[in-house]
C-alpha cells in the first residue's frame, strides 16, 4: 500500500550546524523520499509475519468506512484522517459511531487522538487517553 505513482511522500533532509549562539541550525540541501526509503536498513524485514498493522487512511465520505472497518475486524490498528468531511457534522457522527460499533463488536477501542483524527483498535489493544507531553 503505497503512495500512487507520481505522488510522492518527501521529507526535507537537513542538515545540522551551530550557530554563533550555540544553537543549532537546519540547512534545507536535501530530501528523503519516503516512498524509496528502505525498512530493511532499520532491521524490519520486509515479509515477515505480524500480529498486528498499523493502517492510516483518510476518509472522503460516509459510504467508504465500511472498506476501513474491515481491516480493523482483521487485526489491524487503524488510524482515520477525517479532515475531509471534517465540517459535515453528520458524517462525523456516523463514521464514529461505525467506528465504536466495530471496536465493540471486535472488543478493540476507538478514540479521538488528534483534531481531526480517530483511531480504532481490534481485540486486546485499549488506547491510552492520556498525552505524553514533552518539556518545555
Amino acid at each position: 500500500m503505497g503512495a500512487p505513482e507520481g505522488i510522492g511522500m518527501a521529507f526535507i533532509k537537513k542538515g545540522f550546524r551551530k550557530t554563533a549562539e550555540g544553537g543549532v541550525a537546519a540547512e534545507a540541501s536535501s530530501y528523503i523520499d519516503l516512498g524509496e526509503l528502505a525498512l530493511e536498513e532499520e532491521g524490519i524485514a520486509l515479509g515477515e509475519p505480524v500480529e498486528h498493522l498499523v493502517k492510516v487512511a483518510e476518509i472522503y465520505r460516509y459510504e467508504d468506512i465500511g472498506d476501513l472497518t474491515t481491516h480493523v475486524y482483521n487485526g489491524s490498528l487503524l488510524l482515520v484522517d477525517f479532515t475531509a468531511i471534517g465540517n459535515d457534522e453528520l458524517a462525523v457522527k456516523r463514521v464514529t459511531a461505525e467506528l465504536k460499533n466495530c471496536a465493540r463488536d471486535c472488543g478493540g477501542d476507538v478514540a479521538v487522538v488528534a483534531k481531526n483524527l480517530l483511531m480504532a483498535t481490534p481485540s486486546g489493544i485499549k488506547i491510552d487517553r492520556s498525552k505524553i507531553k514533552g518539556a518545555y
